[in-house]
């Protein structure tokens, strides 16, 4: 037993771990009697309550046990209930269940390369740091006894006042503070909808093609997902077939549908509304980047179309600010916000009252509104520049969508074998590309690529756009098109 080589670990610590690898390795089989803790010292060079705090040790996990007037032995365990099953292939495999399957469908390829494509990320190279810094500073060191003891308030009452007036005045959100309820993310919001609103095996209709980490949250929540078809006027009603299961919930992006970024019109906002009220569901608007639109100003909310919408109204600023804030927000009708600030509190707790009191006052001393302005005007050239990129594409007939607003373009495709090919060389390239097949619940759905461009600088944006149009080029001439 090597006790004496270098380790930022105590003696105690060292000597409980080799007796522990022993009796795991079996060289200690169940029954076998220890050493005295006296002369477990003097063998080893050690002191006599080193060895005392590692036998105690032992003998709280259930290793050794302790035999009065006889001494200490290994205890009787099984190390095949601590251990996974062994096959002859080698480790088996945890098992998922078929929700836990589901879910994974829904989630991308996890990397921590940089790609100039990835969708729905800000340019956190332009969040102003210093002066968000600086504010968190004074929130921390103001911040009152309270907010380190378990809350419900439905978050900083600062906050969701700052929020209701740029919602109604930005938006045409029709609320009161008291409406609105932080939450830890726009997912978080999903989640605590399902729960509360829908029980397993009810329907939720879901814009096809539409946002997986909605479709996620509805899976988790065991949910029937039923496709709510898209076309160039938003999600549409009447295509839902007649022997299609009534809704519970409706899930939309109006505004922007994502990830089309087509603007649902007023006859099928109205459609929608009626279509709830009819079935008794509830819409759920999801307003995630709304506030970056280049033609136009913002459209106003579903939610204050017209008077008790049966609407819920979801927002986050991950897209304005930056996506690790981890804050989001939903404006409930009166009627549910005592279930919804209860539930939340139970299931999830709130928390990050510095962060909230910091965006508050983000808000409140302008920093918000002209923030947002300025990456209005960033990510419109930004957009420019890898539309310039793939300009030699495009003139060879590669078709982007109209950009008139969002974080992102579609190129369409002509096959999913195209599709396919694209990804792979990206991938290759170091680029993730994200294809629009995955954003269907019922397959084949449609070809093509989804380009975020938001996050990326204009070399960026230039380098992987000349990348893709070369590529893009490339194939569309081998395959004969």
């Amino acid at each position: 037993m090597q006790l004496a080589l270098p380790s930022a670990a105590t003696l105690t610590q060292r000597l409980y771990q080799s007796l522990r690898d022993w009796i795991q390795e079996g060289k200690l089989g169940a029954g076998t009697a220890l050493p005295s803790s006296r002369q477990l010292a003097h063998e080893l060079g050690l002191g006599r309550n080193t060895v005392l705090g590692a036998i105690d040790r032992l003998a709280a996990e259930g290793f050794v046990e302790t035999r009065r007037g006889a001494g200490v032995f290994v205890a009787e365990w099984r190390p095949e209930a601590l251990t996974s099953a062994v096959s002859a292939s080698g480790i088996a495999a945890p098992s998922l269940s078929a929700r836990g399957r589901r879910i994974l469908d829904f989630s991308g390829v996890l990397s921590d390369r940089y790609t100039a494509f990835a969708p729905g990320v800000p340019a956190l190279d332009r969040f102003p740091r210093e002066r968000w810094q600086r504010l968190l500073r004074r929130h921390r060191q103001r911040a009152p006894l309270e907010w380190h003891d378990y809350q419900h308030q439905g978050g900083v009452p600062a906050l969701r006042e700052a929020l209701c007036d740029y919602l109604q005045l930005s938006r045409s959100v029709r609320c009161r503070p008291g409406q609105i309820l932080i939450t830890q993310g726009a997912q978080q919001g999903f989640e605590l909808i399902a729960r509360l609103l829908a029980d397993a095996g009810e329907a939720v209709w879901v814009e096809e093609p539409g946002y997986g980490g909605a479709q996620s949250c509805f899976v988790a929540a065991g949910l029937d997902t039923v496709p709510l078809a898209v076309d160039e006027e938003g999600a549409n009603v009447e295509r839902v077939p007649r022997v299609t299961p009534p809704p519970r919930l409706i899930y939309v992006t109006p505004s922007h549908q994502y990830p089309s970024g087509v603007t649902m019109t007023l006859p099928r906002r109205m459609a929608l509304l009626d279509a709830a009220r009819r079935h008794g569901a509830w819409i759920i608007e999801d307003d995630y980047d709304s506030e970056f639109r280049y033609a136009s100003a913002p459209i106003a909310s579903l939610q204050g179309l017209v008077d008790d919408a049966p609407v819920i109204y979801v927002g986050t600023f991950s897209k304005v600010l930056y996506p690790g804030l981890r804050l989001g927000y939903l404006v409930l009708p009166e009627a549910l916000v005592d279930a919804f600030k209860r539930a939340n509190a139970r299931l999830h707790r709130e928390g990050q009252y510095v962060a909230q009191a910091a965006v508050a006052t983000f808000i409140a001393e302008g920093h918000f509104v002209r923030h947002v302005a300025k990456m209005r005007g960033l990510y419109r050239q930004r957009q420019a520049q890898l539309r310039r990129a793939l300009a030699p594409a495009v003139a060879r007939g590669l078709v982007l969508s109209a950009g008139q607003a969002g974080m992102h373009l579609v190129a369409e495709l002509d096959s999913f074998e195209l599709e396919t090919e694209m990804v792979s060389r990206g991938r290759e390239a170091g680029i993730l590309l994200s294809p629009l097949s995955r954003y269907f619940l019922q397959p084949p759905g449609r070809p093509g690529l989804v380009l975020g461009y938001a996050g990326a600088t204009e070399t960026e944006i230039a380098s992987a756009g000349r990348w893709l149009s070369d590529s893009w080029c490339q194939l569309h001439i081998r395959h004969g098109r």
